[in-house]
């Protein structure tokens, strides 16, 4: 056996042989990933995407991966539109349930008044502040 070094500068066939074996030791129990993306881009008049929602579902839930609101789009109901909008599909796709990961700094309230509850925390991630991760039923 190699020795084991840490790197920072894996090829993408490292990382698919990895994924590979993982996915094929768990596929009798959870059965093969079928990741689809979800993504829904906010655009100004030009057509320059300024933010969104990005996200995927993966076994039956939703996963969000980033949304953000420009800052003079907030405080309209856009962002829980972009939730909205993007369980509405997770829903279409027969989810059970979303999640998400947020820093303390960011909008940990605001997916909570979306219907959102904590589940988790990893304290001094980033130092200084919190990482919460969220779920809620669909």
């Amino acid at each position: 056996m190699a020795a084991l070094a840490a790197t920072d500068q894996a090829t993408p066939e490292a990382f698919a042989a990895i994924f590979r074996a993982l996915e094929a030791d768990s596929l009798s129990q959870i059965g093969p990933m079928q990741t689809r993306l979800v993504v829904i881009p906010l655009q100004d008049d030009a057509g320059t995407v300024t933010g969104g929602f990005w996200g995927c579902t993966n076994f039956q839930w939703l996963h969000i991966q980033m949304l953000f609101v420009p800052a003079p789009q907030r405080r309209q109901g856009l962002g829980a539109a972009l939730i909205g909008a993007a369980e509405a599909e997770a829903r279409a796709r027969h989810c059970r349930g979303a999640h998400v990961d947020a820093f303390s700094f960011q909008a940990v309230e605001f997916y909570e008044r979306c219907g959102y509850a904590r589940f988790g925390l990893l304290p001094d991630f980033p130092p200084g502040y919190s990482q919460h991760y969220l779920f809620k039923r669909l």
